[in-house]
């Protein structure tokens, strides 16, 4: 269990750094959306041809695997911006309308190879995972929100950067919300000091049945913590919430339930957050350590071969920001280079599956 000084409301610090942002400041601009020039679409096109004659293993995919002599050096400045500057991007302007999906799933598992390692994103070893309505009762305690329509509150996923790239879009709704969670610290500690005092305690969080031997069914640590000059942040509410079933798992006390409440308000407010509807073809990338994001609900088409449908990955970066040691002994295990490693079992083969199951 992970046990930290908490200090008193009037000592709480605010973070006016680079992973600090409001979306009302970013939604008329587009230094955030990284178009595509034709040449960089060509080189993608091309490595995708390479590594799909070359046999290259999904799984294991490097970025040595997938060169990009020109978009390789704009994705490194991305890359940074990303682990260590605002925390998200788009990538816009890759041309999937002649694509396959196994061709669109090693354009997107390409790119994201310049970013980091990809790890597994649920008990059964998926590194290239799917956003899609598999029908799934959200109430089960076991059912992941991105298994259903409905909409999810900002949250942050378990890995240094999530991935997401849209194969097809809804028949409505499905917008992308994002917020910087330093952001949302900030304003805690401003308008509420009392509950952002509360956001510093450690609460506790299923694992959704994904547990590894000698680990308990949850896992209990911080919401937010102050690392090395910036906040390092873990949400799920829906996690903490399930989490209350648990044998062992102390109740809620109400201001820990009016904190997470808070996080999910702010995080939601027009000024503070950034929305964005992707197109087919879009790769969205955010650091989980700074961002928090969310889906509004949608609705599906009828036909099975319309229905929304987005990749996704989950990447471990050796060069991504310092955590605390938390994040890789309580919360997951790691990576050999020492990262979050997402949801790893012994046992369990490495997969990368090209439709949803």
């Amino acid at each position: 269990m992970t046990t930290l000084a908490i200090p008193s409301s009037r000592e709480l610090p605010l973070y006016e750094n680079g992973q600090s942002w409001y979306g009302k400041d970013l939604q008329q601009r587009t230094d955030w959306i990284h178009e595509l020039s034709d040449d960089e679409q060509r080189e993608v096109h091309q490595a995708v041809a390479r590594a799909i004659a070359g046999e290259v293993d999904l799984v294991a995919m490097k970025a040595e695997d997938f060169p990009l002599a020109t978009l390789g050096a704009r994705l490194k400045v991305i890359g940074h911006d990303l682990k260590h500057g605002r925390g998200f991007a788009l990538i816009r302007g890759l041309d999937t309308m002649e694509l396959t999906l196994v061709e669109k799933a090693y354009a997107f598992r390409g790119v994201g190879a310049h970013f980091g390692e990809a790890v597994s994103q649920n008990a059964k070893g998926h590194v290239l995972g799917h956003v899609a309505n598999l029908g799934l009762d959200y109430s089960d305690p076991t059912t992941r929100g991105y298994q259903t329509p409905a909409e999810l509150r900002f949250h942050t996923d378990a890995a240094d950067i999530v991935g997401l790239m849209c194969i097809r879009g809804a028949r409505s709704g499905g917008l992308s919300r994002i917020a910087s969670s330093t952001t949302v610290w900030n304003e805690a500690v401003r308008r509420r000091p009392d509950l952002a005092a509360e956001l510093l305690r450690s609460y506790s969080f299923t694992r959704w049945g994904e547990v590894r031997p000698g680990q308990r069914p949850y896992f209990h640590i911080p919401l937010f913590h102050a690392h090395e000059g910036r906040m390092i942040a873990v949400f799920v509410a829906g996690a903490i919430e399930k989490g209350q079933a648990l044998p062992g798992v102390e109740p809620l006390e109400p201001r820990q339930r009016d904190a997470i409440a808070f996080v999910n308000e702010l995080a939601s407010e027009d000024g503070i957050r950034l929305d964005m509807a992707f197109q087919p073809g879009d790769m969205q990338f955010l650091c989980n350590h700074s961002i928090l994001h969310s889906r509004t609900s949608y609705e599906d088409w009828p036909e099975p071969e319309r229905r929304r449908h987005l990749l996704r990955l989950w990447l471990a970066c050796p060069d991504g920001p310092s955590l605390p040691d938390y994040m890789t002994t309580e919360f997951q295990g790691r990576t050999v280079s020492g990262r979050p490693d997402g949801i790893r079992l012994p046992g369990v083969e490495l997969k990368a599956n090209l439709y949803p199951d």
